[in-house]
This record gives C-alpha cells, structure tokens and sequence, in this order.
C-alpha cells in the first residue's frame, strides 16, 4: 500500500510551509493543489514547492472550490500509483502529531476511509461549533448509520481507488463547503467502512477562513436536501447492510 498527502491551497499561501514541514517528516509524496490563488499565494506555493523534494504541484487556472481541488489531487494520486491519500487542510488548524495514527489506522483497516473528528480548544468560534451539530445530526440521517461522528473535517485518509470510481461514474459532488459531506456519504454508500477517529483543532487568532457563514450555510443544507432524496432509494440497501453489522 502506497500513501501520500493531498492539500488543496486557496489563500493560505502563507501558512502552507508549516504544513509541508509537517508532512515532510513521514516522507511521503505529497500532492499540493494550487485551487486558483492570486499572485501573491501563488507565490508562495511555488516557493514552497520548489523548496521541498517530496512535493508535487497540480495548478489550477481559477478558483474552482475544494471539491475540484481534491479532485484534481486525487487523480495526480491515482497517476502517481498510490493506494491511499490523507487529505490535509492548507490552513494548519488540525494536529500534525496525528498523522502516523490515521495512517496506521488505516494500514490496520484496508478499503476503509479513516475520518477524523475534531477535539477543539477553546478558540473555536461558538458560531461554526454549533452549526456543526447541526450539520453533524444529519449525517446520521443520510447514512442511517451513526460511524461517521464529523461530516465536515478536511483530516481524512481516502482510499484512492473507491473515490477514483465515484468521479469516473459521473456522480455529482458539490465543489465547495458541501463537499466533504458530499464525498463522504457516497462513499459510505458505494460501501467504503468509514472510522472515526480524533484530531485536535485550532483556530489561530490571525488565521484566514475561507468559509462565509451564511452562504455556505445554505451550500451546506441544500447538499444535505440532495442527499436525503438519495438516501430515499437507498433506505433498503443501507439497512440490509445495518442488520447485518
């Protein structure tokens, strides 16, 4: 099994070199997606890319969302021949000191995607920490399962091949913030075990956040809507797959 990391970078130039130096360390490829920055963050990547052997950069003309990013990423993985990708935010906000514990994680459970669930400290806005319970509530739903504890962490250990299927088919997943629980719930329903597992996260007083409360709120909640009708069809499957669990 082959692994590697994949970071889609929008206007998080400057905090991207901690990151890199992070992942540096379990010596690993490592897939940097620019998503579209501007002169100055594109800069910085470059900089960091050239500074790093073990990173690989996949450029994007525009702004296309997280969604497209990944999707680039992963298929540079898949060309790259590895196995497994852990998807790792451009912000620096989850805990590095986690990395070798996903990773083992999934050597210990393969096919499965290894998700991550946030541990926060005090600095968590009281604004995203209860959206996310809400948004988390209906994971539950979508899946009639209660595995996936967080549908929303950018901390993941994906299993190449099963997300390599999903794009080849031609199922839709939203590009931007309903994109982790898009790709999520259809790889929990093309039967990839999904498990939890704890990462802590921060958010730095000077940090820049690309998420924008009300509109993608809305992105969020329509992801969600469209989910449930698709969870309609798929109410027998998922619970032959619960009886049997």
């Amino acid at each position: 099994m082959e692994y590697g990391f994949v970071v889609p970078v929008y206007n998080h130039g400057a905090a991207l070199e901690g990151v890199v130096k992070n992942l540096s360390a379990h010596n690993l490829p490592i897939i940097i997606v620019d998503d579209g920055n501007d002169q100055k963050n594109r800069s910085q990547i470059l900089d960091v890319v050239n500074r790093y052997p073990l990173c690989t950069l996949v450029s994007l003309e525009k702004n296309s969302g997280k969604g497209i990013a990944m999707k680039h990423g992963l298929l540079k993985a898949n060309e790259m021949g590895l196995s497994y990708i852990l998807q790792v935010d451009s912000d620096g906000q989850h805990d590095a000191s986690r990395i070798a514990h996903f990773i083992e994680a999934s050597k210990n459970n393969p096919g499965a995607l290894i998700c991550g669930y946030p541990e926060y400290d005090e600095s968590v806005p009281k604004k995203r920490l209860n959206g996310r319970k809400i948004a988390n509530s209906w994971i539950h739903i979508v899946t009639l399962s209660r595995s996936i504890k967080d549908a929303l962490i950018g901390f993941r250990v994906y299993p190449v091949k099963p997300y390599i299927n999903i794009i080849n088919h031609h199922i839709y997943i939203d590009s931007r913030m309903g994109y982790d629980t898009d790709i999520l719930v259809h790889l929990f329903w093309a039967g990839c075990p999904v498990i939890s597992e704890p990462v802590k996260v921060f958010y730095p007083e000077d940090g820049i956040s690309n998420f924008r409360m009300v509109r993608d709120n809305i992105r969020i909640s329509l992801t969600y809507a469209r989910l449930c009708l698709g969870m309609i069809i798929r109410i027998p499957i998922l619970l032959i797959r619960k009886i049997k669990r």
